[in-house]
């Protein structure tokens, strides 16, 4: 177990916790949830003993490893990477040192042999002589083959040393794993194998992150930072934002009776816990849902963006025709031969195995680049809007947000006085002098919100969304996702957010050097489609 009592942090006059007390138990997965700012990773750095509180401590039941997730892709430049792996283990590897210390000096005595005979005894009850074996099936299962495992960490690929960091983490089964954004820079595939991991994992494991699949798959218990507090809920992300969601609906509907709120908040529970069966952590989840007393469940005080596309006017018959278009950079061909036709109310979901194809494809589609090859033709009634996934070039000259979002007025818009201007702010939870910041100091976050801002302010009939989650906190994620949803034109979207694809997205088009793969269904039946498996190594051989 891990207890962290009387946790008190402020930096001056800003309080992040103020007096948290909380236990995490061993056997489960506590999602770590928050707005951006309010903790979330500062917490995990708390428990690890990286940051030292004002106030509290944190207990951990003695003989107990911890292990937290690291983020500096330079710590270990010069160790190779299967070093960097069996590092994660810090007693083992001090134990391996120690002996073989021991053996290589021409001077050792006979009580130094013996010592080491003891560390011999020590680092196999650790595992330590299947460690290399160990080492490297996480190595394998995250997707770095074995010709990198004696590579030195300053050759391999950052985004290769992302995953051997947290191959490092995983390693040796530790007692409690601490697990910052996990998912960053791992493709669909090694995403799938973690959750698989981490649903079968027995000790206590913390993880933040925004991926909402990824939370529902692996999460017995949601620990929400809110309101300088932590508050343990059970069940995953989904139960905690729905029952969240219902619960703040009802203390709205003031001439509710408390006997008809408790009959709905019971069979909320009874519904979700039944639907926990097909979870890769049914039981244990099911079996706490079934302990779950209404008394737990209560709103957020968070608040979540209006999202809300207009078009000014429905699409035509013709939206967009694509033929035979063709892009490479520095001799690589990121895709060719991609034809296709949009019809009325599809919301279509673009994949590739590089990741600079669909970004490639989107920003000649918008104007922002050339094709190599092939052309493509918009229909008269278009309007669209778009979220490119790099956004620099937007923000450069040092407007205030006011100024900057008039610049985007369309032309059907005559009076973009102030008020209406800020309404698009305030959907965006821009409030008060906000809008009197300059565009070229502001987070990636609030970038990303203005860009959204200005689609709104474009009253579009096809929104065209590239990585639209990247910077944004989980309640701004969840109401761009539910935007999308009910949007009646044409979405066009990537995005490494697995429940964003699977729930806007009615068709799937994958980019290939040799073609597009184009099926109507969804992106999880995609993904599980056995010939679309086979069609597809066919076309990236």
């Amino acid at each position: 177990m891990i207890s962290a009592r009387n946790i008190t942090l402020a930096y001056g006059k800003r309080v992040l916790f103020d007096e948290v007390n909380i236990n995490f138990i061993k056997g489960n997965c506590y999602g770590v949830i928050g707005a951006n700012g309010a903790g979330k990773s500062t917490f995990l750095k708390i428990l690890s003993g990286e940051i030292e509180p004002n106030k509290g401590s944190i207990e951990i039941t003695p003989g107990e490893r911890l292990s937290f997730l690291k983020q500096n892709q330079f710590e270990f430049d010069n160790e190779t990477v299967l070093n960097t792996v069996l590092m994660g283990h810090k007693k083992m590897w001090e134990v391996m040192h120690k002996k073989d210390a021991i053996y290589a000096d021409p001077d050792a005595t006979e009580d130094d042999y013996m010592r080491a005979s003891h560390l011999e005894a020590e680092f196999g009850e650790m595992g330590g002589y299947e460690a290399e074996s160990d080492a490297a099936t996480f190595l394998s299962g995250l997707g770095i083959k074995d010709d990198m495992h004696q590579m030195l960490m300053k050759d391999v690929p950052s985004n290769m040393k992302v995953r051997v960091l947290l191959a490092q983490a995983l390693f040796g089964n530790p007692d409690i794993l601490l697990l910052d954004e996990p998912t960053n820079g791992l493709d669909i595939e090694t995403i799938g194998w973690l959750e698989n991991f981490l649903a079968d994992y027995q000790n206590i494991v913390l993880v933040v992150s925004h991926d909402r699949h990824f939370l529902d798959a692996v999460c017995t218990h949601v620990a929400d930072v809110d309101r300088q507090k932590i508050k343990v809920f059970t069940g995953n992300y989904s139960f905690w934002y729905e029952s969240s969601q219902l619960m703040a609906r009802q203390i709205a509907d003031k001439n509710k009776k408390n006997e008809d709120k408790r009959k709905d908040l019971l069979d909320f529970i009874a519904r979700f816990s039944a639907n926990a069966s097909k979870s890769k952590q049914a039981t244990s989840r099911k079996k706490a849902l079934e302990k779950l007393t209404i008394e737990e469940i209560e709103p957020s005080s968070r608040k979540y963006p209006g999202i809300i596309f207009q078009p000014l006017r429905e699409v035509g018959n013709e939206i967009l025709n694509v033929e035979n278009l063709k892009k490479s950079i520095d001799g690589r061909v990121l895709f060719d031969k991609v034809t296709f036709d949009i019809k009325k109310g599809e919301k279509i979901a673009f994949i590739s195995r590089d990741p600079l194809a669909v970004s490639g494809f989107f920003d000649i589609i918008n104007e922002e680049a050339k094709a190599e090859a092939g052309k493509y033709e918009w229909g008269t009634t278009i309007t669209k809007a778009y979220l490119p996934i790099e956004n620099e070039k937007y923000f450069k000259e040092g407007l205030t947000l006011l100024d900057w979002l008039r610049e985007y007025v369309p032309p059907h818009v005559t009076d973009a006085d102030e008020p209406f201007l800020r309404g698009f702010f305030g959907k965006m939870l821009f409030a008060g002098d906000d809008i009197l910041k300059k565009t070229n100091v502001l987070s990636g976050g609030e970038k990303v919100r203005c860009m959204v801002s200005r689609m709104m302010l474009q009253n579009p009939n096809v929104i065209i969304l590239d990585q639209p989650t990247n910077h944004l906190d989980l309640e701004s994620i969840q109401s761009f996702n539910e935007s999308c949803n009910n949007f009646p034109g044409i979405v066009l979207l990537t995005s490494h957010d697995h429940t964003f694809m699977q729930t806007v997205a009615t068709r799937i088009i994958e980019l290939t050097p040799k073609g597009i793969i184009d099926r109507l269904m969804t992106f999880d039946e995609y993904l599980e489609d056995e010939r679309v498996k086979a069609l597809r190594e066919e076309m990236y051989a």
